[in-house]
């Protein structure tokens, strides 16, 4: 049995010490601008996140779900919000923290497994900001109940998704630049790599992936109460020659509401 919370907080430890991209937190000159009401943050890899998405932030309670690294939490906690970061990562979260010491910020840092926020009470939340990362646990319907729970009635989860359209491809043939259909969804690293393969990735700082359906990502908020608002896509951006992003968005962003539908509208008859 791999162990995969395990293996993916020692492999995010490592990009941290490798300067990954999505560790690599928001300079001071971002906060102050954000004091002063410039702002934006991604849940995906390009396209800021529109900001009537967010509601009131001052004064609101925000959870940043898997989401360490000193790029969305500071930025939200200088605009006024009071921000909790969780994240599987130590190091992740010590990005949090060496932003929060060095521009004056007040951040809650807690470790632990997105499936499990048990050291939250029931709606604690007013807006829950989820960038991706539920591609790096093997279920991912837990994610959405529990964010469900934490939040307040009327409260909004903001998510980042992975389109898992890319893991049907096989890697080989997509580093030399072919799409060669090779797998099905869901899919898994944990149960197609060999034990040695994931020694190996686990020694080279390497996550375990997961290619969740669109049924558990978008029909799993659905299912745990949410209603969804708001929806777009993106993409890598060009510089970085992604294959199958020359053909299609490989990443979804959904805002959703914890509220209450007494009726839903009655289709007419036909």
């Amino acid at each position: 049995m791999v162990d995969v919370i395990g293996h993916n907080r020692y492999a995010w430890d490592r990009l941290v010490e490798q300067g990954d991209r999505w560790a690599r937190p928001v300079s001071a000159e971002q906060v102050a601008d954000a004091r002063n009401g410039r702002w934006d943050i991604i849940l995906t890899p390009t396209k800021p996140v529109p900001k009537n998405w967010f509601g009131e932030l001052k004064g609101a309670s925000v959870l940043c779900l898997a989401a360490g690294g000193g790029q969305q939490g500071p930025i939200l906690s200088a605009v006024g919000a009071d921000v909790t970061v969780f994240d599987n990562s130590p190091a992740q979260l010590a990005q949090d923290r060496l932003v929060a010491e060095r521009d004056g910020l007040d951040l809650r840092l807690v470790e632990g497994d997105m499936r499990d926020l048990s050291s939250f009470t029931d709606q604690t939340f007013d807006l829950i900001v989820h960038p991706v990362s539920n591609v790096f646990v093997p279920d991912v319907r837990p994610v959405w109940k529990e964010a469900f729970r934490v939040l307040k009635q009327g409260g909004c989860l903001l998510s980042g998704i992975d389109n898992a359209v890319i893991y049907i491809f096989d890697p080989k043939a997509y580093e030399q630049g072919s799409l060669v259909v090779a797998h099905s969804l869901p899919y898994s690293d944990a149960d197609l790599l060999s034990d040695a393969e994931i020694a190996s990735r686990k020694d080279r700082g390497i996550p375990l992936e997961f290619g969740h359906t669109l049924e558990d990502q978008i029909g799993g908020q659905i299912d745990a109460g949410f209603t969804i608002t708001g929806f777009y896509e993106d993409r890598y951006p060009p510089e970085d020659d992604e294959l199958l992003d020359r053909y299609m968005p490989t990443f979804i962003a959904t805002r959703a509401y914890k509220i209450k539908i007494e009726e839903y509208p009655k289709a007419p008859m036909l």
